[in-house]
């Protein structure tokens, strides 16, 4: 199993974005950045399904139920897509140990 990113950390989407539906895909600009972004088709589920808080563990499993993919590369997909979205500060992060 790869070791995800954020895995037991809650992710969510960063309120600085406005996100728009473009043929499919989800296309966003970043309030803070002012920088455009194309999130894909699987991208844009990814924003929607951290609408509300999840782990990264959460999406994995959600978007295996969902699309034709192995555990593996699911997690490095996740993990990678996560990794750029926080770099960008496109999304924020709550610690589930500081919640308890």
């Amino acid at each position: 199993m790869t070791k995800v990113y954020l895995a037991e950390q809650q992710v969510t989407q960063s309120p600085d974005s406005i996100v728009s539906d473009m043929n499919g895909e989800k296309v966003m600009f970043s309030i803070h950045s002012g920088k455009y972004y194309n999130l894909g088709m699987i991208g844009g589920r990814i924003w929607e399904l951290i609408s509300t808080p999840a782990t990264a563990s959460e999406l994995v499993e959600t978007l295996l139920q969902e699309y034709n993919v192995t555990r593996t590369t699911c997690e490095e997909q996740v993990d990678a897509f996560l990794r750029k979205l926080h770099q960008e500060s496109l999304i924020e992060v709550r610690n589930l140990e500081a919640q308890r």
